[in-house]
């Protein structure tokens, strides 16, 4: 590594955690993602997020499907910039 440049770190999914795509926003703090599960889920986006970040259609998000209707719904824990996204996509760990 060059001196001077900081080591780049992106968020990995851990355990039950699914990488998905927005397709499109539902209102109030719902969206409807496409995971790498291939399986569509209606999403929430808890208050933490909400109130700080921005989301629109086609970004990166990381998924934690509930314990009940794991095939349904979930919560968004975190979005990727489009650098974290792009790193993702040719590691080749995000294959949507």
């Amino acid at each position: 590594m060059p001196e001077g440049e900081q080591p780049f770190r992106v968020r990995m999914p851990r355990g039950r955690e699914v990488l998905g795509v927005i397709e499109s926003m539902l209102g109030v703090n719902k969206i409807r993602v496409r995971c790498q599960d291939n399986k569509v889920r209606i999403v929430r986006i808890p208050g933490r997020l909400r109130k700080r970040i921005w989301m629109k259609e086609n970004d990166i998000v990381l998924v934690e499907p509930w314990e009940i209707q794991k095939d349904k719904s979930g919560d968004v824990i975190w979005k990727y910039s489009p650098t974290e996204a792009s790193w993702l996509r040719r590691k080749g760990i995000l294959k949507i």
